[in-house]
C-alpha cells in the first residue's frame, strides 16, 4: 500500500555492499487539534501553513540495519514513545537498537496522546493514525533498499543563537531569561549525510542535523507548521527534486533558539518574508551548498547499533537542583555506519554536551540527534545550574546528569564492534 504523499527509492534486488531506502509520508492533521509546546495555548489549530511529514532513511549491509526517522512533532511526550516505536518494530521486524525515532521539536504540531480519557479525541485519533503511518513509511523504506553511495559534509549556520540571556531583575540581581545571548558560543555545525543512487547518480536522500529549537512561532500562532527544521526539509526536497527525501533532525539544542523567535504569525505584508521561512531557507541553502561539495563516495559501511536506558541523578522532592534523592531514566541509542556514527539522545540536552560527545567520539563525524526514542526533558550542563533559568528550573535532572550522558554515550560508541 502506498500512503498519500509517500516517496520511495526504486526497489532493487539484494546486493553486496551498502543499500539504502528512503520514504516520506504526510502526517498533517486533517481536523483542528490542540497544539503542543505552550501551556498557555489552549485553543485548537486554525489551519495549516505548511504540511507535516515523517521521513525515514533505512540502511542495510549484510543483514544489519539502521533506520533513522524524523517526525515533524514536538516530541514523544505523554508516554507516546514506546507505543509508536513498538508499532514500527513489530511491523518491520527491527531490533530496538536499529530504530532512531526522532522528533524535530516544532512547537506548531499536534500534541501527541493515546489517553482517550483525558485528552481531546482529535489528538488521540491523530496519534493512533500516526502509529500506522510511521510503521508504513519505515516498511516502505526497507522494502525499497537499493545500492547507494554515501558521503559526509559539514557546514555552519547562524540561524541558531544561545537563548539564555543574562539580565538584572528589579532589585539588581542577576537573572537568566529566555531571550538572545549572541555572546555565548554555540555549536553552529550543520551535519549533512548525502545518499546517492548507485544506478543513476541522483541524490536519493539528504539527511541533516542542526542544533536549534524550532520555535520561531510562539503561543499566539495557531497554524500547523514544521517551523525551522520542517520548512528547511521542504525547501531541500523541492530544490533537489527527483523524489529526494530530506530527513531533518534537531541537534543538541536545549539552550539554542532561532535568531528570530516566538512570533505570533507568518507576516507577509509589504513584501515582508516571514522569518520562519527566511531562517529555514537560510538553513536549507547551507545544506544544499554542503551537498554540492560532497564528492567522496562510500559503498561499504558496516552497521552496528546499541541502545541503553540509564538511571541518572534526579532532583530532590523539593525541586532543589543540588539535592539528589531519586533517579530518572534516560535513553541513549548509538549506531555506527562505516566510519561515521549517530548518537540518539532521549531529551533536550544543552549544546555543550553535544559538542563534548562529538569531540570525544572515536567516529568522525558523529551525528547528534535529540528527542530520540524518548522525551526526558531538559538536561543542562553542570556549569549552568548556579545561574538558574527556565531550562534548569524545569529539568528533572540534578547537576552532573548531562556529563554522565556524555560519558555513557562515548563509552557505548567505543564498545561498538
Amino acid at each position: 500500500m502506498l500512503w498519500p504523499g509517500l516517496w520511495l527509492l526504486p526497489s532493487a534486488a539484494a546486493a553486496d555492499g551498502l543499500r539504502a531506502g528512503a520514504a516520506r509520508v504526510d502526517v498533517t492533521p486533517t481536523q483542528p487539534v490542540t497544539m503542543a509546546g505552550y501551556a498557555s495555548r489552549t485553543n485548537l489549530s486554525q489551519g495549516v501553513h505548511d504540511p507535516l511529514s515523517a521521513r525515514a532513511l533505512a540502511f542495510d549491509q549484510d543483514g544489519a540495519r539502521l533506520v533513522l526517522v524524523s517526525l515533524d512533532s514536538l516530541g514523544f511526550y505523554n508516554q507516546t514513545a514506546e507505543p509508536l516505536r513498538e508499532a514500527i518494530l513489530q511491523a518491520c521486524g527491527l531490533k530496538p537498537s536499529e530504530l532512531f525515532l526522532c522528533a524535530i521539536h516544532t512547537h506548531s504540531a499536534p500534541t501527541l496522546s493515546l489517553d482517550s480519557e483525558h485528552d481531546p479525541a482529535p489528538n488521540v485519533e491523530y496519534t493512533r493514525d500516526l502509529r500506522v503511518k510511521l510503521a508504513g513509511v519505515v516498511r516502505a523504506a526497507l522494502d525499497n533498499l537499493a545500492p547507494v553511495q554515501i558521503g559526509f559534509g559539514s557546514g555552519a549556520s547562524p540561524v541558531g543563537v544561545n537563548r539564555r540571556e543574562p539580565i538584572q531583575d528589579r532589585d539588581g540581581r542577576p537573572k537568566i531569561v529566555l531571550g538572545r545571548n549572541p555572546a555565548a558560543l554555540t555549536d553552529r555545525e550543520v551535519q549533512v549525510l548525502k545518499v546517492v543512487r548507485a544506478d543513476n547518480g541522483q541524490v536519493a536522500a539528504a539527511l541533516f542535523a542542526y542544533p536549534c529549537h524550532s520555535t520561531s512561532l510562539g503561543p499566539h500562532n495557531n497554524l500547523i507548521s514544521g517551523d525551522i527544521h520542517g520548512l528547511a526539509a521542504q525547501f531541500l526536497e523541492q530544490y533537489l527534486g527527483h523524489g529526494a527525501v530530506a530527513p531533518e533532525f534537531a541537534g543538541a539544542s536545549g539552550d539554542i533558539d532561532p535568531w528570530v523567535r516566538i512570533l505570533p504569525d507568518f507576516k507577509t505584508d509589504k513584501g515582508w518574508v516571514p522569518e520562519p521561512v527566511l531562517l529555514a531557507t537560510l538553513l536549507g541553502e547551507e545544506v544544499g551548498r554542503v551537498l554540492e561539495d560532497i564528492h567522496t563516495p562510500t559503498t561499504n559501511a558496516p552497521i552496528q547499533t546499541a541502545l541503553e536506558s540509564f538511571a541518572l541523578p534526579g532532583k530532590g522532592a523539593s525541586g532543589s537542583p543540588v539535592t539528589v534523592d531519586r533517579t530518572n531514566a534516560f535513553d541513549i541509542t548509538v549506531a555506527r555506519l562505516g566510519g561515521m556514527a549517530f548518537v540518539g539522545l532521549g531529551g533536550e540536552v544543552f549544546n555543550d554536551l553535544g559538542k563534548m560527545i562529538k569531540a570525544q567520539s572515536p567516529y568522525h563525524p558523529t551525528f547528534i540527534l535529540t528527542h530520540c526514542n524518548g522525551a526526558a526533558g531538559y538536561v543542562p550542563t553542570r556549569a549552568s545550574y548556579p545561574a538558574g533559568g527556565y531550562e534548569v528550573e524545569s529539568s528533572s535532572f540534578a547537576p552532573g546528569a548531562g556529563e554522565q550522558i556524555v560519558e555513557e554515550a562515548v563509552r557505548m560508541l567505543k564498545e561498538l564492534p
